[in-house]
This record gives C-alpha cells, sequence and structure tokens, in this order.
C-alpha cells in the first residue's frame, strides 16, 4: 500500500511541469474540498487517511472521495502530491526506497508520453479498495 502511495508521488513528480493548464471547475472544486479535509488533519492522520483511500476503508473522508469522478479523484492525490512539496502534507520519508522490483517498472513508466502517463496514474488510482 505504501509502495503504491510511492507511485502516485513519483507520477505527480514526474507530470507536474506538464500539469497545465488548471483541471476544470467540476473537477478541481470537488477535488480540492475532499483534499482540504485531509490538509486540515494532523501529519499522522493525513497518512493513515491515504492509506484508508487506497485500500477502501469507510470514513466522512473516504465517503467524500468515493463520490467523486475519476478525475476529481486524481485531482485529489495531485493535491495531496502538490503539498507533500509545500510540506502541508506529510511528506515521504526522506529514505523510503521503492521496492527493487519496482524500479525497473518505474523506469518503463518514464518512457511513456504524458497522456500515457496520466492514464498510468488513473490506472494506479483505480486499483484502491473500492
Amino acid at each position: 500500500m505504501d509502495t503504491q502511495l510511492a507511485l502516485l508521488w513519483y507520477g505527480y513528480l514526474d507530470i507536474k511541469d506538464q500539469l497545465k493548464p488548471a483541471p476544470p471547475e467540476s473537477v478541481e472544486v470537488p477535488g480540492k474540498a475532499v483534499f482540504d479535509q485531509i490538509q486540515n488533519m494532523p501529519h499522522q492522520e493525513q497518512l493513515q487517511i491515504q492509506r484508508d483511500l487506497l485500500q477502501g476503508e469507510a470514513s466522512e473522508v473516504s465517503n467524500a472521495y468515493n463520490a467523486l469522478s475519476r478525475h476529481a479523484k486524481l485531482e485529489v492525490w495531485l493535491l495531496l502530491a502538490q503539498g507533500m512539496e509545500e510540506g502541508t502534507i506529510i511528506q515521504m520519508p526522506s529514505d523510503y526506497q521503492l521496492p527493487a522490483e519496482t524500479s525497473q517498472f518505474t523506469e518503463q513508466i518514464k518512457q511513456l508520453d504524458f497522456e500515457q502517463r496520466v492514464s498510468f496514474m488513473l490506472a494506479a488510482m483505480d486499483q484502491t479498495g473500492h
């Protein structure tokens, strides 16, 4: 599960410079609302809610998240990654290493074009408990 969180984080880092323009309001507003709920939590709770989202655990935040469109859910993960960069969201431990078998996979993803990378992130996000 933490590997899935890391892949979403690294996926964001890989595409962040190409994420212009901003998403449509129908994606941005509901995604930001869920992100804001997470951002207002203490850091350890932020980490747990991210794990809960991936595992499909029921909570007020996950219920709001599950009601989002697929692209609004991706917006939540992109905002979480931006928050990690800014320090408002709990960051990946500085010594975190992806499992060895994942390194080759991530190198293959880097060879994809932007649209394929976004599709990969959507697929990674879809591999949740729901």
